[in-house]
């Protein structure tokens, strides 16, 4: 963004630094006339308008390309754009034909009740009846995957299958969907299964409003006993910025109203619902708490009480991986008894494990379903995720480091060069700057610190760069801009991947000051 004028003020103030008739020594005099040339090219791009605006979208990759590689270089710098925003029109179409976005559950159900509700005058003239009897008795899979057609059209194919107690049956479903609008999209719907027979259904939706949305399904299911139409439609409105209310008829088999308002923040999650239906009426209530950890943590409780009975739930769940989200759900009822429901969320697959302990409602199930799954996840992150989160995180720097070693090098090599070069000019300015008490940069230092106590194993890896932020100072004033300061004159990266900081000890009107800045931070001193 920077003007033509504060362009030229820079390459002005660099030629006098990496001037090389300014140097005698034959050493400063050749590292001098590389920088030099340097700073000359980069000028020479930016201050012609064509040159910089390829520069601005391709890189250097762009400046050497020849002919129609890029775009006409004989173009403005507004024609160049718009071809660039084309060609990237472009690449998103062929990135959207590629992507398939595939979803899928496994659902693995678990009757453990043989741990609290056995009783001992039925077993014991059982051999090994002393060992609780541990079954799956349900299981549950289901996948889609979506196949953009065009830009507007997305055919997507879903499949089930599903046991229980010996009995099963499974389903596929080819629904075509078509953004008709800004406002709405209209979905069809073919679907068969061993169990039901052939299904037919449209599914629409529609903004009425900016704040307001309808959706409608209607369904056609075909069976032995005759056919059996469904319609459902959810009217849906903005509250205000964080509030939705949701109105819910539905018609067929398992006809109900439902009602209900959702509240989501930043830091919490709130649902109130009510239905009145066949044969299922009920009210329930929900809350979430949302911590701002880097682990996103979060801890929900509900109830939900009806013509079927109560049920109060209460759980967690936290992220242990960059793409994994653990969760576990205590749910105790009656007449359903107590259940122990354990998630996994890894990327667009999910891993869901219901245990069923008893039927009765036991103060002893209550407790180990409660402590047992946070003993076992704390051990697991203590002695599994954090090491092997560790042990990736290494992984990950060392191949960067790799791949950056010789790039490191080189900057280096050009920063030390730059320091020696800038010895001069940093001796006239804090000349200038003792004589009107002004700013005076006493020590710097750029890389990784460690202050905090957990990381007091790491090592340090800082650079000094008291002279770069001298040279930097003008009229008493040292300005960054919002940028990895690695790339400052006289600056390179001591600490490839890894977070790092600003330390600055200065001086002003006679006082130390210090001041510490992120990496992509903007620093301003002296501090107003």
């Amino acid at each position: 963004q920077a003007s033509q004028e504060e362009l030229k003020a820079a390459y002005r103030r660099l030629c006098m630094l990496y001037h090389p008739d300014k140097h005698r020594d034959p050493e400063l005099k050749a590292q001098a006339e590389r920088l030099f040339n340097l700073v000359h090219q980069a000028y020479e791009v930016l201050s012609d308008p064509q040159t910089r605006a390829i520069y601005d979208i391709y890189g250097k990759r762009g400046l050497e390309m020849e002919g129609w590689e890029v775009v006409e270089r004989k173009r403005t710098p507004a024609e160049i754009r718009e071809e660039f925003e084309r060609l990237q029109r472009e690449r998103e179409e062929r990135r959207l034909q590629q992507r398939t976005n595939p979803k899928g559950t496994i659902s693995v159900g678990i009757d453990a009740t043989d741990l609290f509700d056995r009783y001992d005058e039925e077993y014991e003239d059982v051999p090994g009846s002393s060992f609780p009897q541990i079954e799956i008795n349900k299981m549950h899979i289901s996948q889609s995957i979506e196949a953009p057609l065009t830009a507007t059209d997305t055919a997507i194919l879903s499949g089930n299958l599903s046991t229980q107690n010996g009995n099963g049956g499974g389903s596929i479903n080819l629904a075509l969907r078509r953004v008709t609008s800004a406002k709405g999209w209209g979905e069809l719907e073919f679907g068969a299964g061993d169990l039901q027979g052939p299904l037919f259904g449209l599914k629409i939706f529609r903004n009425l409003t900016p704040r307001c949305f309808i959706t409608t399904n209607c369904a056609l299911q075909f069976s032995s006993r005759g056919i059996r139409p469904g319609l459902t439609t959810v009217l849906a409105r903005n509250l205000d910025k964080n509030t939705m209310g949701y109105l819910q008829w539905r018609w067929g088999i398992q006809s109900a109203m439902n009602t209900s308002i959702v509240r989501d923040t930043k830091t919490s999650h709130f649902t109130v619902a009510l239905q009145l239906g066949i044969p299922h009426s009920f009210m329930m209530v929900s809350y979430q708490h949302k911590f701002q950890d880097e682990d996103q943590t979060r801890v929900k409780g509900s109830v939900k009480a009806g013509f079927f009975g109560t049920i109060v739930e209460y759980g967690a769940e936290r992220k242990i991986s960059r793409h994994s989200i653990l969760g576990a759900t205590v749910s105790v009822g009656v007449p359903q008894g107590v259940s122990l429901k354990i998630k996994l969320n890894r990327a667009s697959q999910t891993y869901f494990f219901p245990v069923h302990l008893t039927d009765q409602l036991l103060p002893s199930a209550v407790f180990y379903a409660t402590v047992g799954p946070l003993v076992m996840y704390f051990a697991m992150h203590r002695l599994i995720i954090k090491p092997y989160l560790r042990a990736q995180k290494e992984r990950e720097l060392e191949k960067q480091r790799e791949s950056a070693a010789s790039d490191v090098l080189q900057k280096k090599q050009e920063a030390e060069a730059a320091v020696r070069l800038m010895q001069e000019s940093v001796r006239r300015i804090i000349e200038a700057e003792e004589a009107r008490m002004g700013l005076i940069v006493v020590n710097a230092w750029y890389g990784k610190f460690v202050n905090d106590n957990s990381r007091k194993n790491e090592k340090v890896k800082v650079i000094d760069v008291t002279v770069p932020l001298q040279c930097l100072v003008k009229d008493s004033k040292l300005i960054l801009t919002e940028a990895s300061k690695a790339g400052l004159p006289g600056f390179y990266d001591p600490c490839v991947g890894e977070e790092k900081n600003l330390k600055v000890l200065y001086q002003f009107r006679g006082v130390l000051h210090q001041v510490m800045s992120a990496d992509n931070e903007a620093l301003r001193i002296p501090k107003q």
